[in-house]
């Protein structure tokens, strides 16, 4: 059960997430970790909670949301969370996938991420925030952000703009259904809008076809290997050529089709990676999601708790700032 609001002017209904759809609303997904890692490197640890503890990165995120809600007024918004970061069923299918930040095993449970010492006491203190205000804030076991994102998107009828500085949520564009990417190039004032022709102009692909393009191409950054041997362009040329994966598997093992030897023998050789591949690095739709309201706040929802972490973690101006934009855009 989830708690969507039925139009623009009637209250939030509990219902079943996805039967009440909506025209009029736009929807704004934040992939938060990835905003939160560009706000603690984008400034400088000086920025500090009067006990000295550095609060970049929670000051930051709240100057980001603002400056989003003022620019491009969304209706609902919601903070994705990583509940997973590295879920098991993705390394079972591909066990490098994101190995090089693992810092440290945990045996029979999720593994410790590799994250700046001052950065990690600042998650609490975010998700506390974002609480207090009554921003939406979901992330489900198993499942990492970019999976919530999916999920939310496959379900919305109104437009969408999924805000991350990572590229692998590309393949969600869609502007039959105006879901598009804001990609952030400079902080969040400066946005980079990634809709079906950006992506055509840039990579030759759609959406859909963006993820195939990674999995051939491969990630290191994320630990997938691709295919050897095959870059961005031969990716993009193999898909413009074949359609889809499915496609192009389907050459490779087709004498008659125009792949040259060392392409077809590429692809053979990968073929036990290009069976598992697809599940790993598309995004889940189907992320089994608790109840919450998506409805951006115009007041915090919790204004004593809301004062005590102000002043406990010197939220100051950018606090501030946030809850000025909130009353102005609703």
């Amino acid at each position: 059960m989830s708690e969507w609001p039925a139009s623009s002017t009637s209250p939030a209904l509990s219902v079943p997430y996805g039967i009440i759809r909506y025209v009029t609303r736009r929807l704004m997904l934040l992939d938060t970790a990835s905003l939160y890692f560009r706000a603690y490197f984008g400034m400088p640890d000086s920025v500090r909670a009067p006990d000295g503890t550095p609060v970049n990165a929670v000051r930051g995120l709240l100057d980001f949301i603002a400056r989003l809600v003022q620019d491009h007024h969304p209706d609902d918004l919601v903070a994705c969370m990583d509940a997973d970061w590295r879920p098991a069923w993705r390394v079972e299918l591909i066990p490098t996938y994101k190995a090089h930040r693992v810092a440290e095993e945990v045996p029979g449970g999720t593994d410790a991420e590799v994250v700046p010492d001052t950065l990690s006491p600042q998650v609490p203190v975010i998700e506390a925030v974002l609480d207090a205000l009554g921003i939406a804030r979901v992330g489900v076991a198993g499942y990492e952000a970019d999976d919530v994102i999916g999920t939310l998107a496959g379900h919305a009828a109104g437009p969408v703009d999924i805000v991350t500085g990572d590229r692998d949520l590309y393949q969600l564009v869609d502007d039959r259904r105006g879901i598009r990417v804001l990609y952030p190039v400079k902080g969040v004032g400066t946005l980079q809008l990634v809709d079906e022709a950006a992506l055509r102009e840039k990579y030759g692909v759609d959406g859909p076809g963006y993820a195939n393009l990674a999995l051939l191409r491969g990630d290191a950054s994320d630990g997938l290997p691709g295919v050897p041997g095959v870059g961005e362009k031969t990716a993009a040329k193999l898909i413009a050529a074949y359609g889809d994966l499915a496609g192009v598997i389907a050459a490779a093992g087709d004498p008659a089709s125009k792949l040259t030897p060392a392409q077809r023998k590429r692809l053979v050789d990968a073929r036990d990676y290009l069976a598992v591949a697809p599940k790993v690095v598309k995004v889940a739709s189907d992320v089994p999601l608790p109840a919450f309201d998506p409805a951006l706040p115009t007041a915090p929802l919790d204004p004593a708790g809301l004062e005590k972490l102000a002043a406990r973690w010197g939220l100051g101006g950018s606090l501030q700032r946030l809850l000025t934009t909130l009353v102005r855009t609703n």
